[in-house]
């Protein structure tokens, strides 16, 4: 009698030796660039795990978004939010339903092609952030905002277009590799954080809140003891059941059975916290006896459903002069917040997964990456969606073991079989999923050693980062921030040296300058985008040899003599360019 482990190796084994495992590169399969540690099975719970710390998105992107009122129109002359209108209430009823389907549809569809096309282990789908922005202050609540809920999603439908045109031309690529290594690295331990704060908030367990007095302050009591204006405690702090079910059973739990290397850790512990909590008439219950907490239990009873699309299906308005410059500045909004947030996003997931090449600083594939990530936005808001982009959770699978595009396959197909089981999926509570963030932000934050912390010009804009990230609320503005000190500081230091060159005869650098990370626009011997090189008078040819290179080859396969050469070109000291040599090595 085959022990189960023998069975399972003996699965892995026959399917990374088929044609089916060689395409998606598993170990063992033969392939030359076959991703090390790749499973089938690990795959396939790497996804499932993606998939139950994201099933939240379902319920809260279609909460968040049906506040912007969707497609329903407010005849309410003197009430124009129409708050107390009961027509006006049951239309939102439909709309909320409505983008449940359009959420998990194309959380499905986008994180299908994505793993497919690309091979990598993440999985897309509506943004929170960018979800709150749309709502609240692009549409505004209940349609009160600077234009209509139509119009947006035409913004967001235009931003796909422009995004997939800026992959193509290498643009998103190239602003990658512009950034300096450093800070590349703390996206990746920022965004743990970031996972770590949201673990922490009530959109996990619950262990922190805002306050009027300090930034944070320590939460954990029940909801009825929270302040409705600051979200702070107002007494019973850390007395909340849901806190210690999610801390015990989902966290520390989970961390013993990963410290016996037991595969399937992370979907145990939610497993556990989401089946002690879905009991009614308990104090730590998901669904409390109030008008809300029936709902939800009389859809969580229903357990098969399906609820077809009516109103959010393409409902672009494409009359934008009526709108004015309103329009353009969604649009601009949309598009600058996206293409740092999800561009950083899918690189640090990329580099968190072990697929980045150090020397070339990008990873296979790529381009493609970036495009499917661009036409994800545009048919997301054909579906009534705000901007879809990478999940930073593609980091609780990929600490479970996920490194190939099976792991982004299985969290689409949960997601596409949860348009049929959206009351169980719906149903997963915030507690269960909080301690998982909190447990990817822990591994996420290894990478915190790379990090180049012997020179302030590096140390502090990645510092800036890091902290930027979580404190901020946003990738977004925690990149921006982390790029705008590393610009002005090294700036100055740059302008300090060359000044002091032409007036004292003589450079004058900081005492550790020589430990500084080496910097150039041509980052891995890599070439800018086509644009610049044509100002440059070098459109087709790169360094004397023709332009045409394979991407994936060279994502994989970066040349470290590539590298050197260009170091070499761009800076005439000897000493320096051996430093560099280190730095391209690490």
């Amino acid at each position: 009698m085959f022990a189960f482990k023998d069975v399972t190796t003996a699965i892995n084994g026959r399917i990374s030796r088929s044609t089916f495992g060689r395409v998606f590169r598993l170990q063992g399969s033969g392939h030359e660039k076959e991703r090390k540690g790749s499973k089938f099975l690990t795959e396939i719970r790497a996804g499932i795990t993606t998939f139950f710390t994201m099933a939240y998105i379902i319920a809260v992107n279609a909460s968040v978004l049906s506040q912007s009122g969707g497609t329903c129109v407010c005849t309410n002359t003197t009430d124009p939010t129409c708050a107390t209108d009961a027509d006006y209430a049951t239309c939102l009823i439909g709309i909320k339903r409505d983008l449940t389907t359009a959420t998990a549809a194309i959380s499905g569809i986008a994180t299908i092609a994505f793993g497919f096309l690309t091979n990598l282990p993440v999985a897309l789908a509506p943004g929170m952030g960018l979800n709150a922005y749309f709502t609240y202050q692009v549409v505004g609540f209940h349609g009160t905002g600077s234009i209509s809920y139509r119009l947006a999603l035409t913004a967001v439908f235009v931003e796909g277009f422009i995004f997939v045109f800026l992959s193509l031309i290498g643009m998103r690529q190239w602003l990658v590799k512009l950034i300096p290594a450093s800070i590349k690295v703390a996206s990746g331990v920022g965004i743990g954080m970031f996972l770590t704060e949201i673990g922490m908030s009530y959109s996990g367990i619950g262990l922190i809140t805002g306050n009027p007095v300090t930034p944070t302050d320590i939460g954990g009591c029940p909801p009825q003891y929270l302040d409705a204006v600051t979200g702070a405690c107002d007494s019973h702090k850390m007395t909340n059941p849901t806190l210690w079910i999610g801390v015990i059973c989902g966290g520390l739990l989970t961390a013993y059975l990963m410290a016996y290397r037991v595969k399937s850790a992370i979907i145990i512990g939610i497993t556990v916290v989401s089946i002690i909590s879905w009991p009614r008439n308990t104090s730590f219950t998901y669904f409390p006896n109030t008008p809300d907490g029936d709902d939800m239990f009389a859809f969580f009873k229903q357990v098969v459903a399906f609820h077809p699309i009516h109103s959010t299906l393409a409902a672009q308005d494409w009359d934008v002069s009526a709108s004015g410059p309103h329009f353009a500045l969604a649009l601009f909004t949309f598009l600058y917040v996206d293409i740092i947030d999800a561009t950083a996003t899918l690189y640090s997931m990329a580099r968190f997964s072990g697929v980045v090449d150090p020397s070339s600083a990008d990873f296979p594939r790529s381009t493609l990456a970036y495009c499917v990530d661009a036409m994800s936005i545009s048919i997301g808001s054909l579906f009534g969606c705000s901007p879809v982009t990478a999940f930073i959770e593609s980091g609780a699978g990929i600490t479970e073991g996920g490194r190939t595009g099976l792991t982004a396959i299985t969290t689409g197909t949960c997601f596409l079989l949860s348009l049929f089981f959206a009351p169980i999926f719906a149903s997963i509570p915030p507690w269960a999923t909080g301690c998982t963030l909190i447990l990817v932000g822990c591994m996420m934050m290894r990478q915190v050693t790379s990090v180049n912390w012997g020179y302030i010009g590096d140390a502090l804009p990645a510092f800036v980062t890091i902290v930027s990230m979580p404190f901020c609320y946003s990738v977004a503005y925690g990149l921006i921030a982390g790029l705008f000190t590393y610009v002005v500081l090294n700036g100055g230091i740059y302008v300090t040296r060359k000044v002091s060159g032409l007036v004292l005869g003589r450079e004058i650098e900081p005492p550790d300058a020589d430990k500084g990370e080496y910097w150039t626009y041509k980052v891995g011997g890599s070439s800018p985008p086509w644009f610049i090189r044509a100002v440059q008078g070098d459109l087709w040819r790169r360094n004397g040899h023709a332009e045409f290179v394979d991407e994936d080859e060279e994502g994989e396969h970066g040349s470290e003599k590539e590298l050197v050469e260009v170091v070499a070109k761009a800076t005439p000291s000897p000493s320096l360019v051996s430093s560099n040599r280190t730095v391209a090595q690490q």
